[in-house]
């Protein structure tokens, strides 16, 4: 029988590559200004991009390396090594100190701007974690809280950093605002989200926020949120609302989104397509992983009886509804739902993982990536006795993927654009 893991980690391997800093950053740097560059970045990528912006502007421009300070703010175990920006590393998902010395820093470092300076700012998922600065009279044990429970809710992320927007100093379009004494802002981002709607990339700190303080309230009582005191009365305080369209912050500001995952699912399915496979491109999704999972097995199942050589493709972000207290991600959800689903068919295969090399987990570097599924699983699932039904219920995925050796370990990326599940008939 063919083993379809070569195939499946190629089609993953491609999406992250169409994506990677090293390859896309450098065509859309800007020129150098009379003044500094301020490099500020946050997120998954960060330290990558920081690197690849150092290159640019040392290496190939020969810029004066006086001209260029910064600080690059990534999850633990994303530094890379750099010349002048620092790199401070933080916590993802959850937030921790040294996100909060990082975006400090970054905010009083774009406070220092003048005229002739660019402030290039350069954002990856998991800027919102990285970057946590709360408002006044929210500390940061309180965040962590909120962001806890918000992870926990089965929120969509858009939903997730409305609420993150109004309890920072530096998401919403603040940080545009501390570095807005005529500076030109330039700022290129990897995106992560649905729709690529810049306000949501790394909670949008330097474009206008289209979100407000009552969505974000609305938010808290629809997921019945249980939220310190403290959080709900900075959710009232109307100075506590994110930056609108029209403020000066956004005079001389420019975005621009140099990485999709429309464009990491189109390099997915090159792959697939290369090796014989009709495609099915599902696109970005969003929505309960299990429950998408259930309707990707019937259509492997439909493609299967039609006998079709078929590649099912989707991208964007499911979420997990946590009701127990295993380990595990959204990729690792899907896998194991779809293991449920397609364990009586042997020549069916299948992979889910974050592009950013982590899905759930613990925020350590070898967290892993997402999971596989063939027939060595089904195999596994026979000769361990295993109950794929119980596992979903305890959200212990991870655990049923060590036991059948099929975790995806990637380690950091360096990049993220969502996730790529590509089940293979």
């Amino acid at each position: 029988m063919t083993d379809h893991r070569p195939l499946l980690h190629a089609i993953f391997d491609a999406a992250v590559a169409a994506a990677h800093p090293d390859s896309i950053l450098a065509a859309h740097l800007p020129p150098a200004p009379r003044g500094r560059i301020i490099c500020l970045a946050a997120g998954k990528g960060a330290a990558a991009m920081a690197a690849a912006a150092e290159r640019h502007y040392l290496d190939a421009l020969g810029l004066d390396p006086t001209k260029l300070v910064g600080i690059a703010t990534t999850r633990h175990g994303h530094r890379v090594p750099t010349r002048v920006i620092e790199v401070i590393e933080a916590g993802h998902p959850m937030p921790d100190a040294e996100g909060l010395r990082g975006a400090e820093a970054s905010l009083a470092l774009a406070a220092t701007a003048t005229p002739d300076d660019l402030l290039l700012v350069l954002l990856s998922g998991g800027g919102s974690a990285n970057w946590i600065l709360p408002a006044e009279d929210i500390t940061l044990a309180q965040k962590q809280q909120t962001t806890r429970a918000l992870l926990r809710s089965g929120a969509p992320i858009g939903e997730v950093n409305a609420v993150r927007k109004h309890l920072s100093r530096i998401k919403g379009g603040r940080l545009a605002r501390a570095g807005q004494a005529a500076a030109e802002i330039v700022t290129l981002a990897i995106s992560d989200v649905p729709r690529d709607e810049p306000s949501a990339i790394a909670s949008g700190p330097t474009v206008p926020d289209p979100t407000t303080l009552a969505a974000a309230r609305a938010i808290v009582a629809r997921y019945q949120l249980e939220l310190d005191d403290a959080v709900g009365a900075a959710l009232n305080d109307p100075r506590n609302e994110s930056v609108k369209a029209g403020d000066g912050a956004f005079a001389r500001a420019r975005f621009e989104i140099i990485a999709t995952p429309r464009q990491s699912l189109d390099a997915a399915i090159k792959v697939a397509r290369d090796a014989g496979y009709e495609v099915v491109d599902l696109g970005d999704l969003e929505g309960e992983a299990r429950e998408v999972a259930a309707a990707h097995a019937k259509l492997a199942r439909e493609a299967r009886a039609a006998g079709k050589k078929l590649a099912i493709l989707s991208g964007g972000e499911l979420t997990v509804t946590v009701r127990g207290n295993g380990r595990g991600g959204p990729n690792q959800e899907y896998a194991l739902a779809l293991a449920q689903h397609l364990k009586d068919l042997p020549d069916i295969a299948a992979l889910a993982g974050d592009t950013d090399g982590a899905d759930g987990g613990a925020g350590n570097p070898d967290d892993p990536a997402g999971a596989l599924i063939d027939v060595r699983t089904f195999a596994k699932i026979d000769e361990l006795k295993l109950d794929p039904a119980a596992t979903l219920a305890a959200n212990d995925a991870t655990t049923f993927f060590e036991q059948t050796g099929d975790l995806l370990l990637t380690g950091p990326t360096l990049t993220n654009v969502n996730d790529v599940r590509v089940i293979l008939v």
